[in-house]
C-alpha cells in the first residue's frame, strides 16, 4: 500500500526565521500584530481600514499591513494566489495570534446568485495544489467551525443574506474560456470558485490556527456577461468595501465573545506542522 508518510516537524529555528521573513515581508514589527487578524487579497481593504481608523499603513516588499490596537485586530494584503496564502499562514502562525479571518471574493455558480452576495464557505475543493504540503489528498479542506459560527450569527443578527457552500480553489486564474475545466465544477457541484481557501484551511490547520472566511461574490464567470471586467470589478470595490471590512471587524469582536464563553471548535495551542518524511 503505497501511501505518503507524514511526520510532525519541530524546528526551533522556525520561528525565528518565520518572523523575521514576516518583517521584511510586511515592513511591521511583529510585535505590533494583534491578537486578530484579517487577511485580504485587496489593498484597498488595508486603506479603507486604515483611512477610516486614522491608522498609518506599513507596507514591505509584499505586504501591506494597519494594525489597531483599540480593536486589538490587524489587517495585511497577502497579494493573490495559493502559494501567497501558504506563506501568510506560515509567518503568522509563528505569532501569538488567537484566530484569523479571510476578506476574500469569489465567482459565483450558481444562476439565482448576484453580484455583491456575501458566500460563507464551509469547506473548499483542493484544486489548487499547494494544500497537498501540509496534508494528504484525503485528508477536507473545511474552515473553523467557531469562526465561521462567528460570521454566520453576524450575518442573521443583521439580517444579511448570504448563501453557504462549497469554493473550489484553483490556480488557473483565467479559466472561464477552458471548457472541461467548465465540466469538472459542474461535476464538483462546487458553489462558487476563488484561489485561496483550500490553502488557508489546510495551512491553519496544520498549524491550529483557527481560520475561517467571509466571501464576496464579485462575478459570476460561468455567465459569458457575468465574467469579471476593469469597469465591474470598480463598481464592486465602490459598493461593497466598507461594509465588507466592517462586517470582518464585527465578526471578530464577535469570535472573541465567543472564546470567552471557551467555545469548543477552536484549537489555538502547540503548534504541529507536518511534512513530508524525507523533505
Amino acid at each position: 500500500m503505497n501511501e505518503t508518510e507524514y511526520t510532525i516537524s519541530l524546528d526551533p529555528r522556525e520561528e525565528r526565521i518565520a518572523r523575521d521573513t514576516l518583517e521584511r515581508y510586511s515592513g511591521s514589527l511583529v510585535d505590533d500584530f494583534q491578537p486578530y487578524l484579517l487577511v485580504t487579497n485587496f489593498p484597498r481593504y488595508v486603506t479603507y481600514f486604515a483611512e477610516t481608523r486614522k491608522l498609518p499603513i506599513i507596507e514591505g516588499s509584499m505586504f501591506k499591513v494597519a494594525h489597531s490596537p483599540e480593536e486589538k485586530i490587524s489587517i495585511l494584503d497577502f497579494k493573490i494566489g495559493s502559494p501567497a496564502a501558504a506563506l501568510v499562514i506560515d509567518l503568522i502562525a509563528n505569532l501569538p495570534i488567537k484566530a484569523s479571518l479571510l476578506l476574500g471574493m469569489c465567482g459565483g455558480l450558481r444562476r439565482h446568485y448576484k453580484v455583491g452576495d456575501y458566500f460563507v464557505p464551509i469547506a473548499s475543493i483542493r484544486g489548487e495544489g499547494t494544500s497537498d504540503f501540509y496534508f494528504p489528498a484525503e485528508v477536507p479542506a473545511l474552515a473553523n467551525f467557531l469562526v465561521q459560527k462567528a460570521v454566520s450569527n453576524v450575518l442573521e443578527r443583521e439580517r444579511t443574506p448570504y448563501h453557504i457552500g462549497i469554493t473550489h480553489t484553483t490556480n488557473k486564474r483565467f479559466w472561464e474560456f477552458n471548457q472541461s475545466f467548465k465540466h469538472r465544477l459542474e461535476v464538483s457541484r462546487a458553489q462558487a470558485i476563488e484561489m485561496e481557501c483550500a490553502t488557508l484551511f489546510m495551512s491553519s490547520y496544520s498549524y491550529k490556527l483557527p481560520l475561517g472566511a467571509l466571501l464576496l461574490i464579485s462575478d459570476l464567470p460561468l455567465d459569458p456577461e457575468g465574467i469579471k471586467t476593469k469597469k465591474s470589478s470598480e463598481r464592486v470595490y465602490a459598493a461593497h468595501t466598507g461594509e465588507h471590512v466592517e462586517k470582518g471587524v464585527r465578526m471578530l469582536f464577535e469570535l472573541d465573545e465567543l472564546l470567552k464563553l471557551h467555545a469548543r471548535g477552536a484549537y489555538r495551542g502547540t503548534r504541529k506542522r507536518f511534512e513530508k518524511n524525507g523533505e
